[in-house]
């Protein structure tokens, strides 16, 4: 690692390196294996090289092996999974030798592992298949998910003692049809779920009740599993799985201490290289190593007159303003392109890495940058770096994952989906491209490299955002802030009535069922079955079968609904797929969509395929354009400041794609507009707002000519920086501004969860108040543009083209809400816990 710092120090032009993190290397604490590990499995488990336990591996199996349910949250590559299957691997092996009298007989015990992914449940598989063959036993072993062929589900469901899924999986497939899996629930000892930091948002809360009713029918069958919760390092891991699992099934242990060892690592921050003014067209490329080309899915899109620094204006108490112009104050290069750069430079230098990218098509341009550098630099690695994602298709990710531990792949550009635990060792590096949302996933992305024992680096390339400069120039943020805990609610309303629905088909309600789902009487089953979704009879609130529709098919897990697959109208070959949800802004008609570095066009989007054909010019690229209002429908609590209204509450927001931008890969240039004629979409979802009154406005002193572009800037600026206090990132946000809403009568700014019935993100944001106001208002003071930029002001999903902006007027507004946010505050009006409804 020592080299490749060297190296990346020699690379760096002035001015690039924002700072360094230095994590120190911890020693290993272990222990003996407890006492009722089974001989067999010692044996095995000191063959793959853990003769002693760590210490949190111990006090975990320990609570499994007692029946209690416990969460361990440790750091990467930290053996989680064996504190869960260490007890129940015991438990087989002594059920298999045991002699076992009818008056003694019992079910063989079984376990039950979801993982947010179908590759990290195949990488368990092969894992466990290892461990159970030094044991010289036979315990049987099957994944069972979307991608298990016909005998592969049969086995799971009539012989496997262990059955490794997702949830998506165990919701429409085991649990509708619970009775043909009658033999697991039977015998079920354990539930493991994995990578439990992240389950969050809407997917946190579905699977929170999917687990709750398993736990359910288990009872219904007579068993009373534990269930493990391996989560990466977070806060408060105990509360977050009490609140996944509700009351009614026990208390959850937390074991936070973490035993392994890490060797010592380096954290650089990294500022993409400058484009410098000259005299001939405005801006000049980085020497030597500058290709030209800024981000498929974030465009350089700073004016010219942003490259000097702004004049001292209203600022917070504790920001000084700048004395001189600052030093960093030209337009940079985007953060895919540098990432591109900077992955074959270090793949270069020998290093095997990964380079983790905000966006699906941004993967395919880090590689395609990568890819075009090695060529002219280093021929002999041509080939060995390549794109990871999701939508290809399942046997593209596997080998693309076999060639990166065998060395074939030196690196991919991947998304958060190789964040998870796959067993991927022996990484010199990663690369992280913009901050990924939360510190748990920034501590798993990182952790990636030097998995092996040695020493790793990782690279923090800050995007053109508000919060990723604001990193760059808080770098005390990353390393001291602990990671946050999971935000997910499972009571919201869309969430749980179609839960109880599946419940209702699974087994008839009960009156005790009520504390399952967190309620404190059955008044909602009885709701239900006024509205007809449910049948009230003597035995229970049964699902309504007459319907038309089973209960299962009303969830959907992750938010998206159906997909929609890419087909090739060439040769009919399926490329991928896409969510339903994001079809209108990625395979809209006309759209260009990178697969693997190919563009093809979009002829045709349909309900279930969008058809494409290979497109003969590489160097176009295309940019949905939305139009959006906001209906404030219920106000939950509000705050009244002396600038106007502080609050949170329902609203629904109405979105429609109404064309879309072309613009040339090279260079970002602007090539014209394209309309289009789609559909509404409608979402419910939560929101915090504030509005500023005529007389605030007139305090700042914004004219009334800017105020749409100062409340539009304040609006990304917030949108951008709210990440740092809630469990999410910039794109699980929306947001609204207008000088005149219709709902508030008042100029207003709105920023709401991108989910239907919320996640909890933009309520974080009500509850941290001035703090996250404040920290807004600090990044737009301290950024040294004019004008506004997209480390301030602008935003890369802005869907009126960052216009109209102004950074100046988004400034004095804050400066004047941020005041009379202090001031309630300490007035006992505004803060944890308080409100004025």
């Amino acid at each position: 690692m020592t080299d490749l710092l060297t190296a990346l120090n020699r690379h760096a032009l002035p001015g690039q390196i924002a700072g360094t993190i230095e994590r120190p290397a911890r020693e290993s604490r272990t222990t003996p294996w407890p006492k009722w590990v089974h001989p067999d499995l010692l044996t095995a488990l000191a063959s793959s090289g853990a003769t002693e336990a760590w210490i949190h591996q111990a006090r975990a199996a320990e609570c499994v092996h007692e029946g209690r349910h416990v969460v361990l949250a440790s750091g990467t590559g930290s053996g989680k999974s064996f504190a869960a299957w260490v007890p129940i691997l015991s438990d087989l092996l002594s059920f298999s030798t045991e002699r076992v009298s009818l008056a003694s007989l019992r079910h063989r015990p079984t376990a039950l592992y979801l993982s947010p992914t179908k590759a990290l449940a195949a990488d368990q598989m092969a894992a466990l298949d290892a461990l159970i063959s030094m044991t010289g036993s036979h315990i049987g072993v099957a994944t069972a998910d979307g991608d298990s062929d016909l005998p592969e589900r049969s086995y799971a469901r009539d012989n496997a003692d262990i059955v490794l899924t997702n949830p998506d999986f165990a919701h429409h497939v085991m649990l509708s049809g619970q009775a043909r899996w009658a033999r697991l629930w039977r015998g079920l000892r354990l539930i493991v779920v994995d990578e439990f930091h992240n389950y969050k948002g809407l997917f946190g809360a579905h699977v929170g009740h999917v687990v709750r009713r398993i736990l359910r029918l288990a009872a219904h069958y007579g068993a009373h599993p534990s269930v493990i919760f391996l989560s990466a390092t977070s806060g408060d891991p105990a509360g977050a799985a009490s609140r996944f699992l509700g009351e009614s099934f026990g208390p959850v242990e937390a074991v936070t201490e973490d035993g392994s060892p890490r060797a010592g690592s380096t954290i650089v921050l990294w500022r993409p290289a400058r484009i410098e003014k000259n005299d001939d067209d405005g801006f000049a490329p980085p020497p030597a190593r500058f290709d030209g080309r800024v981000d498929d899915d974030q465009w350089l899109t700073t004016p010219i007159d942003a490259a000097w620094p702004a004049q001292p204006a209203s600022v917070p108490e504790h920001v000084e303003p700048a004395d001189a112009p600052m030093e960093d104050d030209a337009p940079r290069r985007a953060a895919n392109s540098e990432a591109g750069d900077l992955t074959a430079f270090l793949v270069e230098q020998g290093a095997r890495l990964l380079t983790f990218v905000r966006s699906r098509p941004g993967t395919e341009r880090v590689a395609e940058i990568a890819q075009e550098r090695l060529e002219l630099s280093a021929s002999h690695l041509a080939g060995t770096v390549a794109a990871y994602r999701g939508g290809y298709l399942p046997e593209e990710r596997r080998e693309l994952e076999a060639k990166l531990r065998t060395g074939d792949v030196r690196a991919l550009a991947t998304t958060s989906a190789l964040e998870l635990g796959i067993d991927i060792s022996g990484l010199d590096a990663v690369v992280v491209t913009g901050w990924p949302g939360t510190h748990a996933s920034f501590s798993q992305q990182i952790g990636r490299a030097g998995r092996a024992g040695r020493p790793g680096l990782a690279v923090f390339i800050g995007r053109d955002n508000p919060l990723d400069q604001y990193l760059l120039d808080h770098p005390e943020v990353i390393a001291d802030t602990p990671s946050e805990a999971n935000v997910f609610d499972p009571a919201n309303p869309g969430v749980l009535i179609p839960q109880i629905c599946a419940a209702a088909a699974e087994l008839p309600l009960q009156a005790s069922d009520a504390a399952v789902f967190g309620l404190e009487g059955t008044e909602l089953f009885g709701e239900l079955a006024n509205e007809g979704l449910l049948r009230s009879r003597p035995a229970g609130w049964f699902w309504n079968t007459t319907l038309g529709v089973g209960a299962h098919e009303t969830v959907s897990l992750r938010g998206e609904g159906s997909t929609v697959s890419i087909v090739d109208t060439a040769d009919g070959t399926v490329l991928g797929t896409v969510d339903s949800s994001r079809a209108d802004t990625t395979v809209f008609p006309g759209a260009i969509y990178l697969h693997q570095g190919v563009p093809f066009e979009v002829e045709e989007l349909g309900e279930e395929v969008a058809l494409v054909h290979q497109h003969r010019d590489e160097e176009l690229r295309t940019f949905a354009r939305e139009e959006t209002s906001v209906e404030i429908l219920d106000t939950d609590e509000s705050v009244q400041l002396a600038t106007g209204v502080w609050a949170r509450g329902s609203v629904v927001v109405s979105s429609r794609v109404v064309g879309y931008d072309i613009r040339r890969a090279r260079d970002g240039m602007y090539l014209g507009m394209v309309p289009l004629v789609m559909p509404v979409r409608q979402l419910r979802t939560r929101a915090t707002w504030w509005t500023m009154s005529a007389a605030a406005i007139k305090e700042s002193g914004v004219p009334t000519a800017d105020l749409p572009g100062a409340l539009h800037g304040a609006e990304h600026a917030s949108i951008g920086i709210l990440p740092l206090f809630a469990t999410c990132d910039r794109w699980d946000l929306g947001g609204l501004s207008t000088a005149a809403h219709l709902d508030t009568g008042s100029a207003t700014v709105i920023v709401h969860d991108a989910i239907e019935g919320g996640s909890g993100c933009s309520e974080r944001g009500f509850e941290a108040g001035v703090d996250w106001i404040n920290a807004t208002l600090e990044t737009i003071a301290t950024c040294p543009c004019v004008s506004g930029c997209p480390r301030c002001v602008q935003s890369p999903k802005c869907g009126n083209n960052n216009s109209p902006l102004s950074k100046r007027g988004a400034q004095d507004l804050l400066t004047v809400l941020v005041r009379s946010m202090r001031e309630a505050r300490s007035q006992g009006l505004l803060g944890p816990g308080t409100s004025q409804s």
